[in-house]
């Protein structure tokens, strides 16, 4: 079974824009004002999870619990995220060539998954590991052996990790064995190993996995 792997954020979804708007629909449907989400926009930029709530509370006074709050920017992030059609139709000739495809991504496991479920991911996805399952994030290769795990196989030397961050997606999935697909964005640290091959969009990705599929198990 050929396998690839892939980062959620900023490569198969749009974490960016849908992160924006959730916050805004969180802080209007709250009638929090802007000191709130100027707060909420800084400090869960980069990723976010219930403990996050918990800080909030710390630093204004908000009547509302962590868990509730947690749960509305859940659902709110999962409202707002979209998965282009394009890349749902590339994944789906990618299952459809005979590749199991699995998401290693870092994030909590059940925002992570209301993602998938909310772009119409799950239907092309044989397994995900979000970093909250396990309290292991990438570059971790434990987070790319899990993700394989739940795909129903291990890694080999012919699976494929493609996604944007240069550390945690290109050379995590390096050390963890795998060819690595970079999706250009970011700006590539000097110090690291190139990827296998670098493309501007995953739909490019994914067109070079099923043309150079000989490299693969």
């Amino acid at each position: 079974m050929r396998l690839a792997l892939f980062d959620l954020d900023g490569t198969l979804v749009d974490r960016r824009a849908a992160f924006a708007d959730a916050i805004a629909d969180l802080a209007h449907d709250h009638a929090y004002g802007p000191e709130i989400e100027g707060w909420l926009l800084t400090e869960l930029a980069d990723h976010a999870d219930r403990n996050d709530f918990d800080r909030l509370r710390a630093a204004f006074r908000i009547e509302e619990s962590a868990e509730h709050l947690w749960r509305v920017y859940v659902d709110r992030m999962a409202a707002a995220v979209h998965c282009r059609p394009a890349v749902l139709d590339s994944l789906a000739r990618l299952k459809d060539a005979g590749w199991s495809v699995g998401v290693a991504t870092n994030g909590a496991s059940d925002i992570q998954r209301a993602k998938v479920q909310a772009t119409g991911l799950a239907d092309f996805i044989d397994g995900i590991a979000a970093s909250g399952d396990i309290d292991v994030r990438k570059p971790d290769p434990r987070l790319f052996e899990l993700a394989a795990a739940r795909c129903g196989t291990q890694l080999t030397s012919g699976d494929w990790m493609t996604g944007d961050n240069p550390e945690t997606d290109i050379a995590g999935g390096a050390a963890a064995g795998l060819r690595t697909i970079w999706v250009r964005g970011q700006s590539w640290p000097d110090d690291l190993t190139v990827p296998h091959h670098a493309v501007d969009d995953v739909t490019d990705a994914i067109d070079h996995l099923l043309t150079h599929r000989s490299h693969a198990r």
